[in-house]
Protein backbone atom coordinates (compact mmCIF):
# COMPACT_ATOMS: atom_id res chain seq x y z
CA UNK A 1 0.00 0.00 0.00
CA UNK A 2 1.38 3.44 -0.84
CA UNK A 3 1.00 6.59 1.27
CA UNK A 4 -0.10 9.75 -0.22
CA UNK A 5 0.13 13.51 1.50
CA UNK A 6 -3.00 15.60 2.04
CA UNK A 7 -3.27 19.04 0.33
CA UNK A 8 -1.72 21.00 3.41
CA UNK A 9 0.72 17.87 4.59
CA UNK A 10 -0.77 19.42 7.98
CA UNK A 11 -2.94 17.41 10.91
CA UNK A 12 -5.16 20.20 9.49
CA UNK A 13 -6.30 18.22 6.30
CA UNK A 14 -7.91 16.46 9.29
CA UNK A 15 -11.17 17.68 8.90
CA UNK A 16 -12.59 19.33 11.53
CA UNK A 17 -9.26 20.06 13.20
CA UNK A 18 -7.58 23.69 13.64
CA UNK A 19 -3.94 24.72 15.01
CA UNK A 20 -3.07 28.11 16.68
CA UNK A 21 0.08 29.02 17.65
CA UNK A 22 1.63 31.32 19.74
CA UNK A 23 5.09 32.13 21.03
CA UNK A 24 7.45 34.66 23.07
CA UNK A 25 11.03 33.90 20.67
CA UNK A 26 12.75 36.23 24.28
CA UNK A 27 11.77 33.43 26.23
CA UNK A 28 12.17 31.03 23.55
CA UNK A 29 9.17 29.05 23.68
CA UNK A 30 5.50 28.37 22.90
CA UNK A 31 2.17 27.17 23.01
CA UNK A 32 0.67 25.27 19.97
CA UNK A 33 -3.55 24.29 20.39
CA UNK A 34 -5.47 21.76 18.37
CA UNK A 35 -8.92 22.92 18.21
CA UNK A 36 -11.69 20.41 17.37
CA UNK A 37 -14.73 22.02 15.62
CA UNK A 38 -17.28 19.79 17.30
CA UNK A 39 -16.08 17.23 20.42
CA UNK A 40 -14.07 14.31 18.69
CA UNK A 41 -13.29 11.29 20.66
CA UNK A 42 -9.79 11.21 22.40
CA UNK A 43 -6.80 8.55 23.40
CA UNK A 44 -3.40 9.51 25.22
CA UNK A 45 -0.63 6.65 25.51
CA UNK A 46 2.02 7.57 27.45
CA UNK A 47 5.86 5.89 27.21
CA UNK A 48 7.99 7.81 28.42
CA UNK A 49 9.80 8.24 31.96
CA UNK A 50 9.23 11.98 32.51
CA UNK A 51 5.64 13.04 31.59
CA UNK A 52 4.23 16.15 32.46
CA UNK A 53 0.49 16.07 31.99
CA UNK A 54 -2.55 17.45 32.82
CA UNK A 55 -6.37 16.04 31.65
CA UNK A 56 -5.12 12.71 31.13
CA UNK A 57 -6.66 10.04 33.10
CA UNK A 58 -9.84 11.28 31.87
CA UNK A 59 -9.10 10.14 28.56
CA UNK A 60 -8.37 6.29 29.38
CA UNK A 61 -11.62 3.93 28.05
CA UNK A 62 -12.71 3.19 31.00
CA UNK A 63 -13.25 7.07 32.41
CA UNK A 64 -16.91 8.45 31.42
CA UNK A 65 -15.60 11.28 29.32
CA UNK A 66 -15.86 10.99 25.44
CA UNK A 67 -14.79 13.38 23.78
CA UNK A 68 -12.60 16.94 24.23
CA UNK A 69 -12.48 20.41 22.88
CA UNK A 70 -8.76 21.09 22.22
CA UNK A 71 -5.09 19.53 22.96
CA UNK A 72 -2.74 22.06 24.58
CA UNK A 73 1.46 21.14 23.62
CA UNK A 74 3.20 23.29 25.68
CA UNK A 75 7.07 24.27 26.38
CA UNK A 76 7.85 25.50 29.70
CA UNK A 77 8.08 22.21 31.98
CA UNK A 78 5.56 22.31 34.48
CA UNK A 79 4.77 25.71 34.25
CA UNK A 80 3.80 25.34 30.98
CA UNK A 81 0.56 23.13 31.86
CA UNK A 82 -0.90 26.33 32.72
CA UNK A 83 -1.03 26.74 29.25
CA UNK A 84 -4.21 25.02 28.89
CA UNK A 85 -5.75 27.48 31.22
CA UNK A 86 -5.68 29.81 28.95
CA UNK A 87 -7.15 28.12 26.19
CA UNK A 88 -9.65 26.76 28.36
CA UNK A 89 -10.94 30.21 28.74
CA UNK A 90 -10.90 31.35 25.76
CA UNK A 91 -13.14 28.23 24.41
CA UNK A 92 -15.71 29.17 27.76
CA UNK A 93 -15.82 32.69 26.04
CA UNK A 94 -17.07 30.81 23.34
CA UNK A 95 -19.19 29.59 24.71
CA UNK A 96 -17.48 26.10 24.07
CA UNK A 97 -17.59 23.16 26.60
CA UNK A 98 -19.16 20.20 28.60
CA UNK A 99 -22.85 20.87 29.39
CA UNK A 100 -23.90 20.73 32.93
CA UNK A 101 -26.52 22.23 33.98
CA UNK A 102 -25.87 26.28 33.15
CA UNK A 103 -22.28 25.78 32.97
CA UNK A 104 -20.26 25.36 30.03
CA UNK A 105 -17.08 23.45 30.64
CA UNK A 106 -14.45 23.03 27.71
CA UNK A 107 -12.41 19.99 28.12
CA UNK A 108 -8.25 20.35 27.12
CA UNK A 109 -6.39 17.96 28.07
CA UNK A 110 -2.49 19.04 27.49
CA UNK A 111 1.13 18.40 27.90
CA UNK A 112 4.34 19.67 28.14
CA UNK A 113 7.79 19.29 26.94
CA UNK A 114 11.68 21.01 29.06
CA UNK A 115 12.51 23.98 27.05
CA UNK A 116 13.90 25.91 30.06
CA UNK A 117 17.50 25.79 29.51
CA UNK A 118 17.72 26.71 25.97
CA UNK A 119 19.60 30.13 25.67
CA UNK A 120 16.07 31.82 26.44
CA UNK A 121 15.27 34.47 28.55
CA UNK A 122 12.89 32.65 31.91
CA UNK A 123 13.09 35.50 34.27
CA UNK A 124 9.06 36.01 33.54
CA UNK A 125 8.30 37.69 37.22
CA UNK A 126 5.32 36.20 39.65
CA UNK A 127 3.68 34.41 36.71
CA UNK A 128 5.31 32.78 34.42
CA UNK A 129 3.28 33.64 30.60
CA UNK A 130 1.71 30.18 29.19
CA UNK A 131 -1.53 31.08 30.43
CA UNK A 132 -1.36 34.34 28.06
CA UNK A 133 -0.04 32.33 25.32
CA UNK A 134 -2.47 29.98 25.50
CA UNK A 135 -5.75 32.23 24.90
CA UNK A 136 -3.27 34.04 22.10
CA UNK A 137 -2.97 30.18 20.59
CA UNK A 138 -6.62 30.46 20.30
CA UNK A 139 -7.12 33.61 18.56
CA UNK A 140 -4.34 31.91 16.23
CA UNK A 141 -6.31 28.84 15.12
CA UNK A 142 -6.14 28.33 11.32
CA UNK A 143 -6.06 25.39 8.92
CA UNK A 144 -2.85 26.51 7.83
CA UNK A 145 -0.17 27.22 10.50
CA UNK A 146 3.64 27.52 10.63
CA UNK A 147 6.15 24.72 11.56
CA UNK A 148 9.73 24.34 12.43
CA UNK A 149 10.22 27.21 14.98
CA UNK A 150 6.49 28.17 15.93
CA UNK A 151 4.26 26.78 18.96
CA UNK A 152 5.65 24.88 21.20
CA UNK A 153 8.52 23.93 19.16
CA UNK A 154 9.97 27.25 19.50
CA UNK A 155 12.27 26.05 22.24
CA UNK A 156 13.08 22.64 21.47
CA UNK A 157 16.39 20.80 20.95
CA UNK A 158 16.94 17.42 20.29
CA UNK A 159 20.81 16.10 20.38
CA UNK A 160 23.27 17.92 17.92
CA UNK A 161 20.21 20.25 16.59
CA UNK A 162 17.59 22.49 16.79
CA UNK A 163 14.29 20.89 17.22
CA UNK A 164 10.72 22.14 16.52
CA UNK A 165 6.97 21.62 15.20
CA UNK A 166 6.28 19.28 12.69
CA UNK A 167 3.10 18.33 11.59
CA UNK A 168 2.54 15.63 8.35
CA UNK A 169 -1.01 13.95 7.00
CA UNK A 170 -1.46 10.80 4.91
CA UNK A 171 -4.66 10.22 2.73
CA UNK A 172 -5.37 6.53 2.46
CA UNK A 173 -6.87 4.74 -0.06
CA UNK A 174 -10.09 3.30 2.36
CA UNK A 175 -10.82 7.44 2.26
CA UNK A 176 -9.94 8.25 5.25
CA UNK A 177 -7.25 11.17 5.95
CA UNK A 178 -4.61 10.55 9.43
CA UNK A 179 -2.20 13.42 10.66
CA UNK A 180 0.15 14.49 13.32
CA UNK A 181 1.29 17.33 14.81
CA UNK A 182 4.55 16.83 17.04
CA UNK A 183 6.97 19.20 19.13
CA UNK A 184 10.15 17.51 18.69
CA UNK A 185 11.90 17.86 21.67
CA UNK A 186 13.76 14.56 22.74
CA UNK A 187 17.28 13.71 23.94
CA UNK A 188 17.74 11.23 21.65
CA UNK A 189 18.94 12.17 18.01
CA UNK A 190 16.66 12.35 14.85
CA UNK A 191 19.85 12.14 12.06
CA UNK A 192 21.95 9.04 11.23
CA UNK A 193 25.67 9.44 13.22
CA UNK A 194 24.93 13.54 13.38
CA UNK A 195 24.58 14.31 9.47
CA UNK A 196 22.14 14.99 7.46
CA UNK A 197 20.35 11.99 7.00
CA UNK A 198 16.97 11.52 8.82
CA UNK A 199 15.91 8.30 10.37
CA UNK A 200 12.55 8.52 9.02
CA UNK A 201 13.71 8.60 5.46
CA UNK A 202 11.86 5.24 4.82
CA UNK A 203 8.26 7.08 4.85
CA UNK A 204 9.85 10.17 3.30
CA UNK A 205 6.66 11.40 0.77
CA UNK A 206 8.35 13.59 -2.04
CA UNK A 207 11.11 15.57 -0.43
CA UNK A 208 9.25 17.12 2.50
CA UNK A 209 12.44 16.86 4.93
CA UNK A 210 14.89 16.88 1.68
CA UNK A 211 14.52 13.37 -0.05
CA UNK A 212 17.92 12.68 1.36
CA UNK A 213 17.11 8.69 1.54
CA UNK A 214 19.21 7.01 4.43
CA UNK A 215 23.07 7.35 4.05
CA UNK A 216 24.60 4.03 1.69
CA UNK A 217 26.48 2.57 3.34
CA UNK A 218 25.47 3.31 6.68
CA UNK A 219 28.57 5.28 8.69
CA UNK A 220 30.03 3.16 11.40
CA UNK A 221 28.77 5.47 13.81
CA UNK A 222 25.09 4.95 13.22
CA UNK A 223 24.13 3.18 16.12
CA UNK A 224 26.20 5.39 19.03
CA UNK A 225 24.06 6.67 21.49
CA UNK A 226 24.19 10.46 21.23
CA UNK A 227 22.10 12.30 23.70
CA UNK A 228 21.41 15.61 24.35
CA UNK A 229 23.15 17.45 27.30
CA UNK A 230 25.11 14.04 27.28
CA UNK A 231 27.51 14.88 30.24
CA UNK A 232 24.58 16.40 32.08
CA UNK A 233 21.10 14.69 31.40
CA UNK A 234 18.59 15.35 33.61
CA UNK A 235 15.14 13.80 33.63
CA UNK A 236 12.12 15.14 31.98
CA UNK A 237 15.10 17.88 30.21
CA UNK A 238 13.41 16.44 26.94
CA UNK A 239 10.26 14.75 25.90
CA UNK A 240 8.46 14.72 22.19
CA UNK A 241 4.59 15.47 22.63
CA UNK A 242 2.28 15.23 19.87
CA UNK A 243 -1.41 14.89 18.55
CA UNK A 244 -2.46 12.19 16.15
CA UNK A 245 -5.81 12.67 14.39
CA UNK A 246 -8.01 10.97 11.96
CA UNK A 247 -11.01 11.63 10.55
CA UNK A 248 -12.61 8.14 10.99
CA UNK A 249 -15.46 6.91 13.13
CA UNK A 250 -13.39 5.67 16.42
CA UNK A 251 -14.52 4.34 19.88
CA UNK A 252 -12.74 5.60 22.41
CA UNK A 253 -10.40 2.17 23.11
CA UNK A 254 -9.98 2.60 18.91
CA UNK A 255 -7.92 6.09 19.77
CA UNK A 256 -6.08 4.48 22.69
CA UNK A 257 -5.22 1.81 19.89
CA UNK A 258 -4.31 4.72 17.23
CA UNK A 259 -2.06 6.89 19.86
CA UNK A 260 -0.35 3.63 20.89
CA UNK A 261 0.52 2.86 16.80
CA UNK A 262 1.08 6.51 16.49
CA UNK A 263 4.41 6.16 19.11
CA UNK A 264 5.86 3.78 15.88
CA UNK A 265 6.74 7.02 14.41
CA UNK A 266 8.54 7.67 17.37
CA UNK A 267 10.55 4.72 16.93
CA UNK A 268 11.26 5.52 13.51
CA UNK A 269 12.26 8.70 13.93
CA UNK A 270 14.26 9.33 16.97
CA UNK A 271 17.18 7.15 18.26
CA UNK A 272 16.96 6.17 21.28
CA UNK A 273 13.24 7.26 22.38
CA UNK A 274 11.53 6.45 25.10
CA UNK A 275 13.72 6.69 27.44
CA UNK A 276 13.44 7.56 31.48
CA UNK A 277 15.09 11.48 30.80
CA UNK A 278 11.97 11.55 27.99
CA UNK A 279 8.37 12.59 28.84
CA UNK A 280 7.03 10.81 25.68
CA UNK A 281 3.50 11.22 25.12
CA UNK A 282 0.56 10.86 21.92
CA UNK A 283 -2.92 12.50 22.24
CA UNK A 284 -5.20 10.57 19.60
CA UNK A 285 -8.34 12.43 18.26
CA UNK A 286 -10.81 10.99 16.25
CA UNK A 287 -13.55 13.22 14.71
CA UNK A 288 -15.47 10.97 12.58
CA UNK A 289 -15.76 13.53 9.69
CA UNK A 290 -14.98 11.06 7.21
CA UNK A 291 -18.54 9.10 8.12
CA UNK A 292 -16.06 5.88 7.84
CA UNK A 293 -15.73 3.69 10.39
CA UNK A 294 -12.83 1.45 9.65
CA UNK A 295 -12.82 -2.41 9.18
CA UNK A 296 -10.32 -5.03 10.16
CA UNK A 297 -8.26 -4.48 7.34
CA UNK A 298 -8.77 -0.93 6.63
CA UNK A 299 -8.17 -0.10 10.35
CA UNK A 300 -4.63 -1.85 10.73
CA UNK A 301 -3.47 -0.04 7.44
CA UNK A 302 -4.59 3.14 9.67
CA UNK A 303 -2.64 1.88 12.70
CA UNK A 304 0.64 1.65 9.75
CA UNK A 305 -0.38 5.14 8.62
CA UNK A 306 -0.39 6.48 11.92
CA UNK A 307 3.61 5.43 12.80
CA UNK A 308 4.47 6.65 9.61
CA UNK A 309 2.60 10.31 9.44
CA UNK A 310 4.28 10.86 12.81
CA UNK A 311 7.77 9.70 11.88
CA UNK A 312 7.56 11.83 9.06
CA UNK A 313 6.70 14.67 11.29
CA UNK A 314 9.14 14.36 13.54
CA UNK A 315 11.58 14.86 10.72
CA UNK A 316 9.54 17.63 9.87
CA UNK A 317 10.36 19.71 12.96
CA UNK A 318 13.44 19.73 12.63
CA UNK A 319 13.94 20.09 8.90
CA UNK A 320 11.96 23.41 9.16
CA UNK A 321 13.07 24.74 12.13
CA UNK A 322 15.16 28.18 11.51
CA UNK A 323 18.09 30.02 13.67
CA UNK A 324 17.64 32.63 16.20
CA UNK A 325 19.71 34.83 18.69
CA UNK A 326 20.92 32.98 21.48
CA UNK A 327 20.67 29.42 20.02
CA UNK A 328 22.24 26.58 22.10
CA UNK A 329 22.49 24.42 18.84
CA UNK A 330 22.57 24.90 15.06
CA UNK A 331 19.50 24.42 12.70
CA UNK A 332 19.59 21.50 10.48
CA UNK A 333 19.53 23.67 7.07
CA UNK A 334 23.03 24.59 8.14
CA UNK A 335 24.52 21.18 8.49
CA UNK A 336 27.04 20.43 5.55
CA UNK A 337 27.33 17.33 3.41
Amino acid sequence: MSFKAGPRNLITDVAGLRVGNSADAKLKSGVSVVLCDEPAVAGVQVLGGAPGTRETDLLEPHNSVEAINAVVLSGGSAFGLDAASGVQAALRERGIGFAVADQRIPIVPGAILFDLINGGDKNWGRYPPYRELGYEAVQNAATGFGIGTAGAGTGALVAGLKGGLGSASTALESGITIGALVAANPVGAVTVGGGRHFWAAPFEIGDEFGGLGLPSPLPPNSTDIELKFRRRPVAGANTTIAVIATDAVLTKPAAKRLAIAAHDGFARAIWPTHTPMDGDLVFALATGKSGIAPDPDSITDLYAAAGATMARAIARAVYSATAASGDLMPVWSSLKD
